[in-house]
């Protein structure tokens, strides 16, 4: 493994935070940064900065506990959940948390985004599950996430928003923006008509190739070759799962299958009241 130096990693917190920010990925003081320095220490965003002015001032280094070493102000309030990520995790360099509105429309009207439709992403992220709900900045928070990460690139937390990993902090982000386009293009489908997932038998072709060519999680990589994959059970049939859990976990809610609704398509024009309509759009 590469290891990117500080001022690099500097550089590159600042630019994807304002990214973040002009994708619509996170508003106001939404949201956190961090990646691994090459001395086992945590660069993050300093709690309360506006993630499309961030600057090398707003950011921290903090230790694997999360005592402050260096900077001005006090790191996120939601370092443990970073630092959770990194505990599971050895193979990843950064962590992304933002509150991507499509995506999250979809945990507060109960629909989930753990289905296989579009080939590009079983084959980079196979499925997002959905964290149940936890107070922000706690360790339940924090802890409820362990065993997701633990297996998944992308995990969305009920109500809360999203927590991408990455072996860098671009594959970080391209993890994101690859979940809300994701949820972008399977509302819109929904107001078309409804949602066709790809047949069983090539989502599990899709996900070992997936696998082998790209990598992930150590865990789901060690799955490439058995006969579904990495993928969640529910994913055998189609049926679509609330919760997926991950190898070991016991299942916290019953499978559910997402309803066609008819709506208007979204349009760029109706970003005010995005969030509203497609949960008023996801949930009757």
């Amino acid at each position: 493994m590469s290891y990117v130096p500080e001022h690099r990693l500097r550089e590159e917190l600042v630019k994807f935070g304002r990214l973040c920010y002009e994708r619509h990925l996170l508003v106001a003081m939404d949201g956190n940064l961090s990646a691994l320095l090459p001395d086992g220490n945590v660069l993050c965003t300093k709690a309360g900065c506006h993630k499309g002015f961030l600057t090398d001032d707003d950011l921290v280094v903090i230790d694997r506990s999360g005592r402050k070493l260096r900077g001005t102000g006090n790191p996120t309030s939601e370092m443990a959940m970073h630092l959770a990520c990194y505990d599971e995790r050895p193979d990843i360099r950064s962590v992304i948390h933002t509150h991507p509105p499509i995506s999250i429309a979809f945990t507060i009207a109960g629909v989930s985004m753990a289905r296989c439709v579009l080939p590009e992403v079983v084959l980079t992220l196979g499925t997002v599950p959905t964290v149940e709900y936890a107070t922000t900045g706690t360790t339940s928070l924090a802890d409820g996430i362990r065993p997701y990460v633990r297996h998944h690139d992308a995990v969305l937390m009920d109500r809360h928003g999203a927590v991408c990993l990455g072996k860098d902090i671009l594959t970080a982000f391209c993890n994101l923006e690859t979940m809300e386009h994701t949820a972008l293009i399977t509302k819109t489908a929904r107001d078309l008509g409804g949602v066709k997932e790809l047949p069983p038998e090539e989502a599990a072709k899709l996900r070992s190739m997936g696998l082998k060519r790209y990598g992930g999680p150590p865990s789901a990589v060690a799955k490439a070759d058995q006969p579904h994959a990495d993928l969640p059970d529910a994913c055998k049939s189609c049926s679509g799962c609330a919760h997926p859990t991950p190898s070991g976990v016991a299942p916290k809610s019953e499978l559910k299958m997402a309803r066609v609704v008819s709506t208007p398509m979204y349009t760029p024009s109706m970003e005010d009241a995005l969030v509203s309509e497609v949960i008023k759009a996801l949930g009757r």
